[in-house]
């Protein structure tokens, strides 16, 4: 009746959920070079997070918006639209801050931020009833049982705590380097062959 025992001090069930999954310079799949993904849920055997710093050039919100019939009365800016991740790329994905709510169709992550993936989010967003800050990704990031954290102790990621700023407010070209000096070391202290075979 002996438990196998991890080789990560860390909780293996859940540890990466709500948190901030940064690439290590030299990550080797450049779909994921200089990423910093919103993990959204992680399990024993899967995880999945959205990719929160690559805008699709040549894609609008209002472009998206007429695909589906959705006029926009709000008087805001375009959302960027972005890249999720590499799976399933058909599907959109809203991450939002708490202040909005679909019933049970909305996912509560952390106290300051939820996840949408059903079209009357973007109505709201387009009628101007949607949460205050938001961001829309196209597709996602996702793992398989043990994936992610066998790339962690590879030193292909490094992890931190959410910060809602630097997920919807910080300019995307800079998130990267943000999410890198939040954890308190310059982007030069790290390995620029972590990550690397």
């Amino acid at each position: 009746m002996s438990k196998r025992m991890s080789l990560s001090t860390e909780p293996r069930e859940n540890f990466l959920e709500g948190k901030l999954l940064i690439a290590m310079p030299g990550m080797p799949d450049p779909r994921f070079e200089k990423s910093v993904i919103f993990m959204c849920a992680h399990s024993a055997k899967a995880a999945m997070g959205l990719i929160i710093n690559k805008p699709i050039e040549g894609l609008s919100f209002r472009e998206l918006m007429e695909k589906f019939n959705i006029t926009i009365t709000a008087e805001r800016p375009d959302i960027p639209i972005l890249f999720g991740g590499p799976v399933n790329m058909g599907r959109g994905f809203v991450l939002h801050s708490a202040d909005y709510s679909s019933g049970d169709t909305t996912l509560t992550i952390t106290s300051e931020i939820s996840l949408t993936a059903t079209v009357d989010i973007l109505e709201a967003v387009a009628h101007g009833n949607g949460p205050s800050k938001a961001i829309l990704a196209l597709g996602y990031a996702g793992w398989g049982d043990g994936q992610i954290e066998n790339e962690i102790l590879a030193n292909g990621w490094i992890h931190c705590d959410p910060d809602p700023e630097l997920i919807f407010d910080t300019d995307y070209d800079a998130k990267w380097e943000t999410a890198i000096g939040k954890l308190g070391a310059g982007i030069s202290g790290l390995s620029a062959d972590a990550g690397r075979a």
